[in-house]
């Protein structure tokens, strides 16, 4: 059929099981394509059985498929064929890698994926040189040099790897969607890691000073607030709250001690509600809402961390959150606090989420199957899980007995 195509009837167009076709009015030559799945499609035809698919609907916009199909039509008419077929020329619309990525990749990427906010961050401090190219310009060769200078410049074949793959998955959108032909990356072999790795956990005297340096900090913090109290007293000012008979005075030695406890990572204990905490059957439920497998795990509490929980929820007031920020929302930040606690207790090299590697390690050391330990730490898949195997008491040197 024949209509004006406009943004209205875009989103009108239904699904019958058949593909069918709507030729606009305003661009002869210019149709939409709508599959028997209801994929829409941007098409411009300038003779009997030659037509290009220009893109999809909501990935190109009208005015450009316009645009791309007046330039097609008119190149056709005074060459015979428009030049991006018989020269391979990219359609002169075709957008910069910096306004795909902010226009038509992140938004899509927000919608079906987490933690955008890192991949985003990733793609602007690390692809500058490339930015204002067209998606179409950007070449293995481009991100080759853009990898050596990581490389160079000190980064970590694991890093550049992650890296790389964020990039990555920009050009297989743009190739899925029609805006290029092919993955600039296709020919771009990762860089050889060590897939086992050394695993960081704490010995039994860092376990022992970092648990010492959170009574410390708790310590320390409770004379400050009698000293304050003193102050304001003398000086007829009201009191602040007492910390001395509270078993903690934030949440600093509480997040530390469930993260030692249960594995979990930061951004599931930032997003866990008490809700999700049930103290008869002595489990916590990490939702897969918040997880970064999607799926959905059941954590048993031991007693150290029903004990911790109980007496945190008597004196954290009425948030949802069981670790809630100042205002009562979502906490977003302890990095500050982590690493004057590590600064104190005389740990190096020890990241936060290192707790959830010292939580699969004890684990492991204690004789706990893999499998048990991969449910625990909501592994996807059991070869994450299997960097913490040689760990296992007497496994190894067992197994050579038997021969």
């Amino acid at each position: 059929m024949k209509e004006k195509i406009t943004a209205k009837l875009l989103g009108a167009l239904q699904v019958t099981g058949k593909e069918y076709e709507v030729h606009d009015t305003t661009v002869t030559g210019l149709f939409v394509r709508v599959t028997a799945a209801g994929a829409k499609s941007y098409v411009v035809s300038w003779a009997r059985g030659r037509k290009k698919t220009l893109g999809r609907v909501g990935i190109l916009t009208l005015d450009q498929a316009r645009a791309e199909a007046t330039q097609y039509l008119a190149e056709a008419r005074t060459l015979g064929e428009p030049l991006a077929i018989t020269q391979g020329r990219k359609g002169a619309t075709l957008p910069s890698l910096r306004d795909f990525i902010d226009d038509t990749y992140m938004p899509w990427f927000e919608t079906y994926h987490k933690g955008h906010e890192k991949t985003l961050h990733t793609l602007n401090n690390n692809f500058e040189a490339i930015m204002p190219q067209r998606l179409d310009s950007i070449t293995g060769r481009d991100l080759e040099q853009i990898r050596t200078g990581w490389m160079q410049s000190g980064n970590k074949p694991s890093t550049v790897n992650r890296k790389m793959g964020s990039i990555s998955g920009v050009f297989s959108r743009a190739v899925e969607w029609e805006y290029i032909a092919a993955h600039p990356l296709a020919k771009l072999k990762q860089l050889k890691v060590d897939s086992v790795g050394k695993v960081r956990y704490l010995d039994a005297d860092e376990t022992k000073r970092l648990r010492e340096a959170l009574d410390a900090r708790q310590d320390e913090a409770r004379v400050e607030r009698e000293t304050a109290n003193k102050w304001r007293a003398d000086r007829g000012k009201e009191q602040m709250q007492s910390l001395l008979q509270l078993p903690f005075t934030d949440h600093l030695k509480p997040l530390v001690l469930v993260s030692l406890n249960t594995g979990m990572r930061r951004g599931e204990l930032f997003d866990l509600k008490w809700s999700a905490v049930n103290f008869q059957t002595k489990t916590i439920t990490a939702a897969g809402a918040t997880t970064k497998t999607n799926n959905t795990r059941h954590i048993p509490m031991n007693k150290e961390t029903i004990g911790v929980l109980e007496d945190w929820k008597k004196q954290v007031g009425k948030s949802q959150y069981v670790f809630p920020g100042q205002e009562g929302g979502r906490l977003e930040d302890v990095k500050g606090a982590w690493l004057k606690l590590l600064e104190r207790a005389k740990i190096e090299g020890f990241r936060w989420h290192d707790m959830r590697h010292d939580f699969a390690s004890r684990l492991v050391m204690a004789g706990v199957p893999l499998n048990t330990v991969r449910d625990l730490l909501g592994h996807a898949d059991i070869k994450m899980t299997l960097r913490y195997a040689h760990l296992a008491p007497g496994t190894k040197a067992a197994a050579v007995e038997l021969i």
